[in-house]
C-alpha cells in the first residue's frame, strides 16, 4: 500500500532551479544586460557608420555573385560614396553585373566605354550593351542607342 503525502506537509528543501538575479534585484541577469548593451552598441555603430556598413554588406553580396549588389558597388566606386572614387573598379563591377544581364550595369558599361573609361573596346560592343539594357526596358539605353544609330548612319 502506498502512502500518500499530505499536502500540508512541507516539501523538503531541494536545489533552487530559479534563475539567479544578481543585479541588485532588477530582474535582469548579467548575460541579459550584456546582450542588450551589445545590441545597442551594434545599432549605434550602424547608425553612425551607415554608409560604410552598407558598402561592406553590399560588397559581400557582390562577391557572392548578386548582380544588383555588383551594380550598387560599381555605383559607389564611380561616385566615390563611402569609398575612394575609382572608375576602373566601378567598370569592373559593372562588367560583372552586366555579364549576368543587369540592365543598368550594361547601360553604365556602354556609357563608360563611350567616355573611354575602359581601354579595350570591340566593334559593336557599345551597341550590344545598350541593346541588352534596352531589351530589358531601360528607356535611357533605348534613347542612347537610337542617338548612336542616327549619328553613325545619317540619312
Amino acid at each position: 500500500m502506498r502512502r500518500r503525502r499530505n499536502r500540508s506537509q512541507a516539501e523538503p528543501p531541494g536545489p533552487n532551479l530559479a534563475p539567479k538575479r544578481d543585479l541588485a534585484g532588477s530582474g535582469w541577469s548579467a548575460w541579459e544586460v550584456v546582450a542588450v548593451l551589445a545590441s545597442l552598441g551594434f545599432l549605434l555603430y550602424i547608425w553612425l557608420c551607415y554608409e560604410n556598413f552598407h558598402f561592406h554588406v553590399t560588397h559581400l553580396y557582390a562577391h557572392l555573385g548578386y548582380p544588383s549588389a555588383q551594380h550598387i558597388v560599381g555605383q559607389r566606386y564611380l561616385r566615390g560614396i563611402g569609398v575612394q572614387q575609382d572608375e576602373e573598379r566601378a567598370m569592373h563591377w559593372f562588367r560583372r553585373a552586366s555579364q549576368q544581364g543587369h540592365p543598368h550595369a550594361s547601360y553604365n558599361m556602354a556609357v563608360g566605354k563611350l567616355r573611354n573609361r575602359t581601354l579595350v573596346q570591340e566593334d559593336g560592343e557599345v551597341e550590344k550593351l545598350l541593346g541588352q539594357a534596352a531589351d530589358q526596358g531601360l528607356q535611357e539605353a533605348q534613347e542612347l542607342l537610337e542617338t548612336l544609330n542616327r549619328n553613325r548612319n545619317p540619312s
